[in-house]
């Protein structure tokens, strides 16, 4: 009578949608679902920091770096650097999952020493599932609110570096053809001049036909554009 009312019980108290094992003597042997959860863990925290990899390098600057993106200012300067920024947020969020994978270790390690029925390991198992859970939680918070939620893009930047990006011509390719947009990049890179420059100085496309080629924001989105569409039939 225990075994089949425990769980009924246990999932009133808790709220949550408990179910007992299929295979009672596996579920008294392993302790693998613990090894689960805690895999599930580990994964999140490596994308987590993976994301904040990305916007230290994104932010990275102002003369040698990247510089895409604007992270929050969210100390007074480096201790060895005067008026230079860390990235102390995403930091912050990469050394959580540093321990949460070491975390994991150390439930791997737990799970596999059982011996038969006896599992002696579950306290530490528990431990760090639960500081895993708790870190992470913080991180989350932290990330979204004194990092992401601030963030700014560099738009005139951007804006000139798209402009200057010889990797246009493959835009132009279909319109001019492949020879005229080959020596177009070659001329772009020893001239220092912009693709669309050379382009209207040469008189190979009209303004507003150039701009409608270039346009960015129509050039990243997946598919054929509908102008595209409209002139093939």
């Amino acid at each position: 009578t225990y075994v089949k009312e425990i769980v009924g019980v246990l999932k009133d108290v808790t709220g949550l949608d408990l179910k007992q094992a299929e295979d009672l003597v596996d579920g008294t042997q392993n302790l693998d679902g613990f090894l689960y959860a805690s895999s599930i863990l580990k994964t999140f925290a490596v994308s987590l920091s993976k994301i904040s990899n990305d916007l230290r390098l994104m932010s990275s600057g102002p003369q040698t770096g990247i510089g895409d993106i604007n992270l929050p200012v969210r100390q007074a300067g480096s201790s060895i650097m005067p008026g230079k920024v860390n990235p102390v947020i995403p930091e912050v969020v990469s050394q959580v999952a540093f321990a949460v994978c070491g975390n994991d270790t150390t439930v791997t390690m737990a799970v596999e020493a059982g011996q038969l029925e006896l599992n002696a390991f579950e306290p530490v198992i528990f431990y760090k599932l639960f500081e895993s859970l708790r870190a992470l939680k913080g991180a989350i918070y932290t990330l979204r609110v004194n990092c992401i939620d601030g963030i700014t893009a560099n738009k005139e930047l951007l804006l000139e570096e798209v402009e200057q990006c010889v990797g246009l011509v493959t835009a132009l390719a279909p319109h001019i053809g492949y020879e005229k947009s080959s020596k177009i990049a070659h001329k772009a890179q020893e001239s220092g001049k912009t693709v669309r420059e050379i382009v209207l100085e040469e008189k190979l496309l009209g303004e507003d036909e150039l701009d409608r080629i270039l346009d960015f924001k129509k050039m990243i989105t997946p598919g054929i554009l509908e102008e595209d569409k409209l002139e093939e039939k």
